[in-house]
């Protein structure tokens, strides 16, 4: 299980790429992956541009006829996203020094996750429902989907139930009197009253 599952339908041989990029991510060969995510983007542009004179053309190339036909913002951030990936990739690859920048492998492999969206669902018309996939991470180094993934999907997979609420106001008691203690209040106020005449007689 990886994160780009579902490219392969789409494209076996750019998700046979990119898998070897988590892969090499996941070994910690940081710099090799990075130099995986350029080669990805770089087949990416041959794959839209394969019925264009342009097919053996550099990635520079490619890239600028993309980016003078880029109209949407979708195109035009699948464009940015395959920039970042050739330039991190040129300078992985050409670098003198190892710098095993697990950083800047991982912000590669989301830019990858990000324009192979894109190119699945607008260059290849795939379901829509791809849009609100998200990177994620715990799959990337464990192989297995993190709890918010799993959460999210089995979450989709219910449905709410409707929960009733009912609004209940307590009845206020009214006090009640018998008549025998109404009879017992007036004697009592009588007879006292009857004491006090006496007493002053």
């Amino acid at each position: 299980m990886t994160n780009f599952d579902f490219l392969k339908k789409i494209d076996n041989n750019l998700y046979e790429i990119i898998t070897e990029a988590e892969k090499l991510y996941a070994a910690e060969f940081f710099e090799q992956s990075m130099g995986q995510t350029r080669r990805f983007g770089e087949q990416m542009c041959k794959c839209i541009l394969k019925d264009s004179p342009l097919y053996d053309a550099s990635f520079d190339e490619m890239l600028a006829t993309l980016k003078d036909k880029a109209a949407s913002i979708p195109e035009r951030e699948f464009i940015d996203d395959l920039y970042f990936l050739k330039k991190q990739g040129n300078l992985s690859i050409h670098s003198s020094v190892v710098k095993r920048d697990g950083i800047a492998a991982l912000e590669c492999l989301k830019r990858a996750f990000e324009a192979a969206i894109n190119y699945a669902v607008f260059y290849k018309k795939g379901n829509k429902s791809i849009l609100k996939k998200q990177y994620d991470i715990e799959l990337l180094v464990t192989g297995k989907r993190s709890l918010a993934e799993k959460y999210q999907s089995k979450k989709k997979s219910q449905k709410t139930p409707e929960v009733q609420c009912h609004t209940m106001k307590p009845k206020t008691k009214k006090p009640k009197f018998s008549i025998f203690w109404i009879l017992v209040g007036i004697s009592s106020v009588i007879s006292g009253i009857l004491m006090i005449m006496m007493m002053l007689l």
